[in-house]
């Protein structure tokens, strides 16, 4: 962690003037603010203060490194003041203080001990701490800190030679999708291909699965022109406040990745100003509430995904293992031998988590950490309807349930925030421990007791009728969720199919899932099968990554038909909707069943009618591939090899 990463330019104050120490902490606390990662001002100065008391921060030699740990820091950061003529900082050597570092820290670790540590290292050059004291702007003054880590720490100079440096990258994007799996990286890889096409620095952070990599810092944010923040589910915001900000979809980032960045190079985007309600709310001021709603949602799902695969492949785990052993289908079956019991247990547990963890971060994105607490406990209460007993029914309302119960628990942590503004600034301190949280139970507590048997019915409701519908009235259901499958490939309509399918898993209705997750295979799939068997219909880059799509076909990843459906929209959407639909129909009818809520090819094992299941993704591949060579022209050498 370097020093120069810590320190933006706002916060930074050369040739200061304080007339006493409380003056001084005061600027310095200023100046964190400033910066723009602290939540609370009040609370940040409370722990500097208490600190204080200790002993004071002034080490000596003119320098002072006044510090705290403290809810209310967003992420670490430094705060630099010099002072010439030097102010009393009851330094034990009793000579005033030249020099100030203020750090930041939040109240989850011993950051602050590396930064202390490091700054300590740099700062016993004397001469350095001079030329410091003495800098004219902000620039020298982090310059020298820059070059100084640099002598001090050669092997991180080591390992950054050959990339861009802090003030090089002009223009900078964070990608996200819900699942972290395909459009993430999908989108950074043409956003950087762009930015080196139009000779413009960029560097893309990816929210996958993994977490964040390549993740931003505080410098590359204060120096570049603006962000682009390509993303369909929540992300850290309030580091970009003050900057242009374009906040759009993840597929934008892969569409249209030389007109995103064309914007911030012209100055069209909106300066991002963050309201402090909450830090992971992407909103630049464009999007639009149903926009805003639906990445609340994404949120929840792709903190549910680990849980939902996880816990769904060691159930299937557990009735192939008992099939294999030739166990009775009774009601003990997943459980019959020690093995399977042990799987489907595991399973079970992941599973229990599963609808709670989407209530929780659907209120999570909505209202922060207060919001969490309440959509956990509202999604929790939405599936066992226990606690109702007495003054609700034991009526849990399931899936449905805890979307509700996400979305209002956040939105009512928003407004009870909100009052809350008006209390004594004296209570701001226990406002995040005790008056959200108690608060917050109680109105989810009032809500699900109200909510519970009006969704339980509708939900109970909803799959009586799946459960009832005739063979004919299955299959077209089936279309339907392969064809949302197809439609845009992993967005609203695609996850809206698979959040449907994992729902049903969860209330024992496993051929809707076998529907949608063959929906989803056939689109990569048909288009490897294009590219391999009419490749005069593609371009010479498409055919060549033409066969990585069988892989993703396989593999349950629909997204390795995007590039392809960017590139010709009208005729390759329909024809990939067409065939997934095909199949989604064929599963139904030939009664295929799915408990694993993902894994393509390598769950095939746990399929019910697995052979006919094969012949139901075979028959829509290779439909979709046969539109694909009706309607797509054929193109002349020189179009085939040329890169469009």
């Amino acid at each position: 962690m370097r020093i120069v990463d810590l320190i933006s330019r706002d916060s930074m104050m050369l040739q200061a003037a304080p007339k006493s120490k409380s003056e001084a902490i005061d600027m310095l606390v200023e100046l964190q603010v400033k910066g723009g990662r602290i939540a609370d001002r009040v609370e940040y100065k409370k722990g500097i203060l208490a600190r204080e008391e200790l002993s004071s921060t002034a080490i000596g030699e003119g320098i002072a490194i006044p510090h705290a740990k403290s809810e209310a820091v967003r992420e670490p950061s430094l705060a630099v003041m010099t002072v010439p003529d030097g102010v009393d900082y009851d330094a034990m050597d009793g000579e005033p203080s030249h020099l100030f570092f203020m750090i930041a820290a939040p109240n989850d670790g011993d950051v602050h001990l590396d930064v202390l540590a490091r700054l300590m290292t740099v700062l016993m050059d004397e001469e350095l701490k001079d030329k410091l004291i003495a800098a004219k702007t902000k620039e020298a003054f982090l310059d020298l800190i820059d070059q100084t880590e640099k002598e001090k720490y050669p092997e991180e100079a080591e390992s950054k030679k050959g990339s861009a440096s802090a003030s090089g990258y002009k223009v900078l994007a964070v990608t996200a999708c819900p699942t972290g799996i395909a459009h993430t990286y999908m989108a950074a890889e043409a956003l950087e291909k762009a930015g080196k096409k139009m000779d413009i620095s960029i560097k893309v952070e990816t929210n996958g699965s993994g977490g964040a990599k390549n993740v931003l810092t505080q410098e590359e944010i204060d120096q570049c022109d603006g962000i682009i923040v390509a993303a369909d589910k929540s992300v850290e915001m309030s580091r970009f406040d003050g900057k242009k900000v374009i906040s759009t979809k993840v597929s934008d980032g892969i569409k249209i990745p030389e007109e995103l960045i064309g914007r911030i190079e012209a100055g069209d985007a909106p300066v991002y100003h963050h309201t402090g309600a909450k830090a992971a709310n992407a909103d630049a001021g464009e999007e639009s509430l149903g926009r805003k709603l639906y990445k609340h949602l994404m949120n929840g799902v792709s903190n549910m995904l680990p849980f939902t695969v996880a816990g769904g492949i060691f159930i299937a785990l557990a009735f192939l293992i008992d099939t294999l052993c030739g166990a009775p289908q009774d009601a003990n079956f997943g459980t019959y031998t020690a093995a399977a019991a042990f799987f489907k247990t595991m399973g079970g547990f992941a599973f229990n988590f599963m609808i709670p963890v989407l209530a929780g971060y659907i209120g999570m994105s909505i209202a922060d950490r207060p919001g969490f607490l309440v959509g956990l406990v509202g999604g929790y209460l939405a599936t066992t309807g226990s606690t109702f007993t007495k003054i609700g029914g034991d009526v849990p309302s399931g899936f449905l349930g805890a979307l509700l119960a996400g979305f209002v628990g956040g939105f009512l942590m928003l407004l009870l925030e909100k009052l809350c503004d008006n209390l004594p600034k004296a209570l701001n301190g226990i406002k995040p421990v005790l008056i959200y949280p108690l608060a917050g139970l109680g109105i989810i507590a009032v809500v699900m007791c109200a909510v519970n048997p009006f969704m339980g019915l509708i939900n109970s409701g909803l799959y009586q009728f799946l459960s009832n519908m005739g063979d004919s009235s299955k299959v077209l259901l089936g279309c339907i969720l392969g064809a949302m499958m197809s439609i845009d490939m992993g967005g609203p309509f695609n996850k809206a199919a698979y959040v449907f399918g994992v729902s049903a898993i969860a209330s024992g209705n496993y051929d809707i899932m076998a529907a949608v997750m063959i929906g989803g295979m056939v689109p990569p799939i048909a288009i490897a099968l294009s590219t391999s068997f009419f490749a005069n219909r593609w371009t010479e880059e498409e055919r060549k990554n033409g066969p990585v799509n069988y892989i993703m076909g396989l593999s349950f990843i629909t997204e390795g038909a995007i590039p392809y459906a960017a590139a010709d929209p009208i005729r390759v959407i329909p024809s990939c909707m067409v065939g997934a639909a095909v199949a989604g129909g064929l599963s139904m009818a030939f009664h295929c069943t799915l408990m694993a809520p993902h894994g393509g090819i390598f769950v095939f094992a746990v399929v019910g009618h697995w052979p006919l299941y094969l012949a139901a993704l075979f028959a829509g591949s290779v439909v979709s591939m046969l539109l694909l060579t009706l309607l797509k022209k054929k193109r002349v050498a020189e179009e085939m090899n040329s890169a469009e």
